[in-house]
């Protein structure tokens, strides 16, 4: 999928977040802008200190700069079926292209080196390039040295080291490299970014190797992609959202991150920036969903792995079992705080990394996490025993502790309430439970379950309804609407065709849609305890169309979906959330919203059948 894209940035030095593309190695990724600027990398993982960062502060943060030096338009697309990203340059003299990717590297020894290849072709005519290579380690920070030795600059700080190494002749700018060369019709050039360690020395990628890892990296991830089961009508889009989803996977330990950024703004000059680069169980599990959806089962059991993992974690005497974000590789502290020398995007300070909301309390989690759970047991293989226990345990505390305040699925900061979403996810959690130990046999306290169950149900019906607004509301102390209860009919705890849902349905359509857009609530009637406004939520935008298909209203199903592709990037890829004018805000690309795309598409496909 590809479309024009001028190069020029905007005159504040910024490119819009949609003008981006995004390859990694599952460990880190890159963002690609449509100029050919790498605007967001960190290494060696999701969640380490940025190395380039001019997405965050155009003049602070740090770049990888390749692109024509005459006048330009551009066009950017994937290679088909793969996360290698073109970006093609059309020049009065000629036309170009780069082929960005980070190859899976199957040799243990060379995993480490987290390779970022920048392989250039002259397609037709000639153009003239220039490079500049500015890194910033650790968010813009940390001071580095620039040396060449044996054929490659070599950028050292205190506490990370990279290797460039290129086919072309490179200048030294102060503590950065430059460069400038023309490639004529059917020439190439190529650039590698190694990561450096005491075991892992520079090692050259002429243009030959450059070649070969670019068929690799088509080779693994269109092996990938074969094991998909989706025929549906929209293969092109949910692959792109498959592949995405794996993109954000952590392979070492089967975590899922959320985003692969970090405070782009829910709205420009405000304060909603969040660290994005952990994994939330709520969306890790959702992901899990929609990937077995599809027929990839290999995530789902790398995903129970790390589950099982935090389940066992020891959290001392009467705490919850689990806390609602990890560190990719299962750390439960995260303390949240602010650079204070970065500008951040377009001006929208602060800058945050580490995520405060770690500390928060809710309870849906569990809902999702054994949902999914209930779901790889089903599709992908059964559990064991090890991990049945802990589930055990996990759904005995819930009984106990389900009718508790808590800060709900947004992660408000306006203190703790009885969230009705919280409660329909709380008897998921119980429901699931109850149906994986009857399927397998398993033991389990079943009538403690379904008494705690029932009241659960019993309760939502009583205090999530209001008879004045005749639909379900966010929580049980006021009558505010909620987008996130479009999941009631999606996790069966109300039929998509009850009286009292479609009511609420109605009550979300006008209340909370603008053209197919859903935004999750009206912060004025319900303040959340920040400041300002936000954008729609794509993936409130995206459960809204299975709502709507489940309800029988699938006319309106199909055209709110084509209408949500219109807000795609030239990609087809979505950050968070959609501005008033139809610009993509939030930390990009995003879990959440791909995995519901993922979800609606095949209910809408089935329903269209």
């Amino acid at each position: 999928m590809a479309t024009f894209s001028s190069n020029s940035r905007v005159t504040d030095d910024y490119l819009p977040i949609a003008d981006h593309g995004v390859i990694g190695d599952l460990r880190t990724c890159a963002l690609v802008g449509t100029d050919g600027t790498i605007d967001w990398y960190c290494c060696p993982r999701f969640d380490a200190p940025s190395v380039f960062a001019a997405i965050l502060d155009a003049r602070r943060g740090g770049r990888f700069a390749l692109r024509p030096e005459e006048p330009i338009t551009s066009k950017q697309l994937y290679f088909p079926d793969t996360n290698i990203l073109i970006t093609r340059f059309f020049t009065a003299g000629g036309v170009a292209e780069i082929q960005d990717f980070m190859p899976i590297m199957g040799d243990v020894r060379e995993v480490e080196r987290h390779r970022l290849v920048r392989r250039v072709v002259c397609t037709r005519g000639s153009v003239p390039f220039a490079i500049e290579v500015a890194p910033r380690f650790d968010y813009g920070r940390e001071q580095h040295k620039l040396r060449f030795e044996g054929g490659h600059a070599i950028f050292e700080g205190a506490s990370l080291a990279l290797a460039l190494s290129a086919t072309v002749q490179l200048d030294q700018s102060d503590q950065d490299v430059t460069g400038r060369f023309v490639l004529g019709e059917g020439e190439t050039a190529a650039f590698v970014l190694d990561r450096l360690t005491s075991s892992i020395v520079p090692r050259v990628c002429p243009t030959r190797e450059a070649e070969t890892l670019f068929r690799q990296t088509v080779q693994f991830w269109r092996s990938w992609l074969a094991q998909s089961r989706y025929t549906g009508r929209w293969r092109e889009v949910v692959h792109r959202s498959a592949l995405v989803l794996k993109l954000l996977t952590y392979a070492p330990s089967g975590a899922i991150v959320a985003a692969a950024t970090t405070s782009l703004p829910e709205r420009l000059g405000g304060e909603r920036n969040w660290d994005y680069r952990h994994t939330w169980l709520r969306d890790a599990a959702f992901s899990v969903y929609a990937l077995l959806r599809l027929g990839f089962t290999q995530e789902a059991q790398a995903f129970m792995g790390w589950l099982g993992d935090r389940l066992r974690d020891q959290r001392g005497p009467g705490a919850e079992p689990l806390q609602i974000m990890y560190g990719i590789d299962g750390r439960a502290d995260l303390p949240e705080s602010e650079l204070t020398h970065l500008e951040g995007y377009r001006g929208s300070a602060p800058v945050r990394i580490g995520n405060g909301a770690a500390a928060q309390r809710q309870l849906d989690i569990y809902g999702e996490l054994i949902d999914s759970v209930y779901l790889y047991n089903k599709y992908g293989e059964p559990i064991g025993i090890d991990l049945w226990d802990d589930l055990t345990r996990t759904v005995d505390w819930l009984c106990e502790h389900w009718d508790q305040a808590d800060e709900g699925i947004w992660e408000t900061r306006g203190g703790p309430k009885h969230f009705t979403y919280t409660r329909v996810l709380s008897w998921v959690a119980i429901e699931r439970a109850i149906r994986i130990a009857r399927q397998r046999g398993l033991p389990a306290n079943e009538v403690k379950w379904a008494r705690q169950r029932d009241a659960i149900y019993r309760q939502v019906l009583s205090n999530g309804w209001s008879t004045r607004r005749r639909a379900f509301v966010q929580h049980y102390e006021d009558d505010v609407l909620d987008a996130s209860l479009l999941i009631m009919p999606l996790v069966k705890f109300v039929a998509p065709t009850d009286s009292r849902w479609l009511a609420t349905l109605d009550a979300i359509s006008s209340d909370l849609v603008s053209d197919s857009l859903v935004y999750r609530y009206d912060p004025g009637a319900s303040p959340d305890g920040l400041r300002g406004c936000e954008g729609t939520m794509s993936l409130c935008s995206f459960w809204y169309v299975e709502a709507l298909a489940r309800a029988g209203r699938v006319e309106d199903a199909r055209l709110a979906f084509d209408k949500m592709l219109t807000y795609a990037n030239h990609l087809g890829l979505y950050s968070e959330q959609i501005g008033a004018t139809g610009e993509q805000l939030g930390n990009f690309p995003q879990a959440f919203t791909h995995l519901a795309l993922i979800s609606a598409a095949y209910n809408l496909d089935r329903a269209l059948r």
